[in-house]
């Protein structure tokens, strides 16, 4: 037995890009559906955030 178990550290993947959908049932659909809209609010939140780090740093280094 390995001393870290690579197994239990793997995340499980809610949705695969391309994956088939046709063994899915409509909640599981629903369910993926649902996490793909937290993912991407949270991606935009992350978006958001380095752009105005990034807008920030452009007005300090304009000043001189």
């Amino acid at each position: 037995m390995a001393i870290f178990d690579d197994e239990s550290i793997r995340k499980t993947q809610v949705h695969e890009i391309g994956q088939d959908l046709s063994l899915l049932s409509v909640g599981e659909l629903g369910d993926r559906i649902e996490a793909l809209r937290a993912e991407i609010a949270r991606l935009e939140a992350d978006i958001a955030g380095k752009s105005s780090t990034r807008l920030a740093a452009e007005a300090l280094f304009r000043r001189t």
